[in-house]
């Protein structure tokens, strides 16, 4: 949040949850491996990486990332491997290995190895996942099923009903039939 703030003007409640969200994914590669001071640097870092790696993939890379999966998963995690290499400790856990601060710069090659392996495991999976579904049944919903929302569209419900004909008018328009049961406060 605080970094938003500082680039926006204003405090931003989401930049809050995906700065929490990217401390516990990078600190969670290190849990067990790093002091409580290493651990507090890896969660600012990943929230400021975070925040600078999601603007990218939004606004200069144009990805439909809606939930920030890959800005601050994918970024923190990487970013939370590569910090233990760096932040590792014996003194925590001696079935380890020190990292960089404590002489053993190995270990971030070995972080850095690591990364590169799980990023082509991840990119090959998920291609192939991705082929398959879409030669099944397709990625995306029509421009129309998206504007409507993907309740209403793809699953005949909503969460939030504020007008009582909300169904007849939408379902006679998409072709998608109508909720089997009236909300609370639909009128009789």
């Amino acid at each position: 949040a605080r970094v938003s703030w500082a680039r926006n003007g204003r405090p931003s409640v989401v930049g809050a949850a995906c700065g929490a969200v990217a401390g516990l994914v990078a600190i969670t590669p290190a849990a067990g491996f790093v002091t409580p001071m290493a651990a507090i640097l890896i969660g600012l870092g990943a929230g400021v990486f975070c925040f600078f790696a999601v603007q990218l993939v939004k606004a200069r890379l144009g990805v439909d990332d809606s939930l920030d999966v890959v800005g601050v998963h994918g970024v923190g995690g990487i970013f939370g491997a590569i910090a233990t290499g760096i932040f590792a400790s014996k003194a925590i856990n001696p079935a380890g290995a020190d990292g960089g601060i404590y002489g053993n710069w190995g270990l971030v090659g070995i972080q850095l190895t690591a990364v590169a392996a799980t990023v082509v495991f991840a990119v090959v999976g998920t291609s192939v996942i991705l082929l398959v579904l879409k030669a099944v049944m397709g990625l995306r919903v029509t421009e129309d099923d998206e504007r409507l929302g993907l309740d209403l569209s793809q699953h005949s419900e909503s969460a939030y009903v504020f007008t009582s004909d909300y169904d007849e008018g939408i379902s006679a328009r998409t072709g998608h039939s109508a909720p089997m049961a009236k909300t609370a406060t639909s009128k009789v």
